[in-house]
């Protein structure tokens, strides 16, 4: 057929292509209900529509447990979670592996990939685990950057006053961890224990309170800028890693393999700095800045 026929073929190539296009299940995007979970939710939502697909909107879907569960029977095709999570969906929360960035995402990745057809994209590289965060004031004064700063002061009788949950307080693996690998240790009188475990509520006393001068929080709050408050980095990595990533059906990628290179560059710009200052920005009617643990 020559020149024509390879116009042609060609040609009935671009035709199938776009019909095929055209006749694609629209890619079903979901969030979990909190604030960050939104914003990522959006953000895949946009460019997915910029890029030219088709979308259905099932944006904060519910908790962690209900959006984990409509992925895994197909009633979504795609969501942001957290890599630390990864430890309770592989009921492995002992695993080391959890507190290193790399190697979590990498378990994580595999583990899914292996048992639920799940692939775990590119994740960003902000850490929205447990931390406790210092006003600024009292960070510039005392020089307190990192967790060993802030152990230091407390232990050399530094003027100290941290609000958090009771589980944030009690939990072996939250503040008590913190003490043991930092060497510092926080009385009653040095605590304020609020109940339940909304960050906004430990931010807002850590900004606001006569005396309370420290929050627990989670890295990426977008509270903590607002409130004037400074996230001690966690240099021993005592918590666990969870950075977000858009987790998608490997159906869905094989039918879509574009989405992987279209989110990449996106979701590895956003550093925990870039994410506080976008949670920042958000105001809901109906939803507190803060947040409880990522698995409820």
């Amino acid at each position: 057929m020559g020149r024509f026929g390879n116009i042609f073929g060609i040609a009935l190539g671009t035709v199938l292509a776009v019909s095929q296009a055209m006749a694609a299940d629209p890619i079903r995007v979901a969030s979990k209900i909190d604030t960050e979970g939104a914003l990522l939710g959006n953000m895949l939502i946009e460019l997915l529509r910029d890029a030219g697909y088709e979308v259905e909107d099932k944006l904060q879907l519910g908790p962690t447990n209900i959006v984990r569960t409509a992925l895994l029977e197909d009633q979504i095709d795609l969501y942001p979670e957290y890599t630390g999570n990864g430890a309770f969906f592989t009921g492995n929360t002992d695993d080391p592996a959890w507190k290193d960035a790399q190697a979590g995402y990498e378990k994580i990745r595999q583990w899914d990939r292996d048992n639920n057809d799940l692939i775990w994209l590119s994740p960003a590289p902000a850490n929205n685990t447990w931390a406790i965060a210092v006003r600024n004031d009292v960070a510039e004064e005392n020089n307190l950057q990192t967790m060993e700063d802030f152990g230091k002061w407390v232990s050399q009788g530094g003027d100290v006053k941290l609000a958090g949950s009771a589980e944030f307080v009690e939990s072996e693996a939250a503040l008590p961890s913190f003490q043991q690998a930092y060497d510092f240790q926080l009385d009653q009188e040095q605590l304020l224990v609020l109940s339940g475990g909304n960050t906004a509520a430990t931010i807002r006393a850590a900004a606001r309170t006569s005396g309370t001068n420290a929050a627990m929080v989670y890295g990426t709050d977008g509270a903590i800028k607002p409130a004037g408050l400074r996230v001690m980095d966690d240099t021993q990595g005592v918590q666990m890693v969870y950075e977000p990533a858009p987790v998608i059906r490997q159906q869905t990628l094989q039918a879509n393999p574009g989405i992987e290179g279209l989110f990449a560059p996106v979701f590895e710009s956003l550093d925990r700095e870039t994410l506080q200052e976008l949670n920042s920005r958000i105001r809901w009617k109906d939803s507190p800045p803060g947040r409880s643990r990522k698995t409820t």
